[in-house]
């Protein structure tokens, strides 16, 4: 490790791709610097040339990318199904790699990136999970996974507040097919809270869900969801999101032993019992008056740097060995939830975690092999500026 500059290149500059590439270009992360890009349509690329400073060199094609010797780092926003190839073949080369969400498709093919990591622990590998620097669900994080209020009781998150048009979804020929992009609202929208919530609450045991596949798009993959979840030490959860409802909502409570915490709106609010309610439920002289408690006031910082977090916590880390946000090994853990989700509405049954990953595959090559190539596709790059 060395304060060496990080010289980095981007292969996809599709929406995030662009984005992140402009805030790399405009001196937003020290000690990095944007060298190359790469991208196989042609209007991406007349946007690099257009847009981005003069010494960004724009390839055609990734793997050319790779070769290029200034390159020390790569960010990899490519659709869903090239992540994990990607990944290791930057690897490969020495690379180091910072993965946009999600992972990969299906956990098989990201075990296979886990394990080239693995064999080259000298290289950075990341994951773009910038949720996790939003200080809201850092307490929550900390709250929960102290063991303070005991255990989980039940968590409920419903998620619906990214409704999207027909136009969106007609923006781009891989989007939201299944040979495309693999999957929908899972794999598109949710995979940042699919990795908070295994991050703040730990991972589900069992998951029975019921995924509708153009429910309110003209689309072959999903876009509403109903998840029920266990966890190991028996609490229960629900797990809703959707692409249709406007307005939507974005709600996640979790209620423990000793404590309910709620986030909603950017706030959190934490009501802390006197007792713990299990000790209570079985000690208590009346039958209707629950347990005494108290709303505790939480200190949440507001720095919230979201992808600016990401990438200078990467930067950071290849050159002085800094903490990464998230490390790129723990990308399988969000994607295992969304393929058993997708796995149980497959089969219409309640699905163990860990699942049978080569019947998922199966099941994901079926999807594939009936997926249609999109007809009357009009090309649009979106303005993320204060996305997810």
């Amino acid at each position: 490790m060395s304060e060496k500059i990080v010289k980095i290149g981007i292969i996809g500059i599709g929406n995030m791709g662009s984005s992140h590439a402009q805030r790399i270009a405009n001196g937003d992360i020290q000690g990095m610097k944007l060298v190359a890009v790469a991208d196989r349509k042609e209007k991406r690329r007349e946007w690099a040339k257009e847009s981005l400073p003069e010494d960004v060199k724009i390839y055609e094609d990734g793997e050319a990318l790779l070769e290029d010797p200034e390159v020390n780092a790569v960010l990899i926003a490519t659709p869903h199904y090239q992540h994990p190839e990607l990944s290791i073949k930057a690897m490969e080369h020495h690379l180091n790699v910072i993965c946009e969400k999600p992972a990969g498709v299906y956990t098989k093919q990201v075990r296979e990136m886990i394990a080239c990591a693995d064999e080259h622990p000298e290289l950075t590998f990341a994951m773009m999970f910038n949720q996790r620097t939003n200080p809201v669900y850092i307490r929550m994080h900390e709250l929960v996974q102290s063991g303070k209020y005991g255990k989980i009781k039940r968590v409920n998150w419903i998620i619906t507040d990214w409704y999207r048009t027909q136009h969106y979804y007609d923006s781009g020929d891989w989007r939201a097919t299944w040979d495309g992009e693999g999957g929908g609202v899972l794999l598109n929208q949710c995979p940042h809270q699919l990795d908070l919530l295994q991050w703040i609450c730990g991972m589900p045991v069992r998951v029975r869900s019921f995924l509708h596949e153009g429910k309110w798009h003209h689309i072959e993959v999903e876009d509403d969801v109903t998840t029920y979840m266990e966890f190991p030490d028996g609490g229960t959860g629900v797990f809703i999101t959707s692409t249709g409802d406007a307005p939507g909502t974005n709600r996640f409570e979790v209620d423990l032993e000793k404590a309910k915490i709620v986030c909603e709106h950017d706030q959190l609010s934490v009501y802390e019992l006197d007792v713990n309610e299990r000790e209570y439920c079985f000690t208590a002289t009346e039958g209707f008056v629950p347990p005494a408690g108290k709303e505790v006031p939480q200190e949440i910082s507001s720095e919230n740097p979201q992808h600016n977090g990401v990438l200078q916590a990467f930067a950071d880390h290849i050159r002085m060995g800094g903490a990464l946000i998230a490390d790129g090994r723990e990308g399988i853990n969000g994607l295992t939830l969304s393929n058993a989700m997708h796995l149980s509405s497959w089969l219409d049954e309640m699905v163990e975690i860990p699942f049978n990953e080569e019947l998922y595959l199966e099941k994901l090559n079926e999807k594939r092999r009936s997926s249609k190539v999109k007809e009357n596709v009009v090309e649009d790059t979106a303005n993320l500026e204060g996305t997810y």
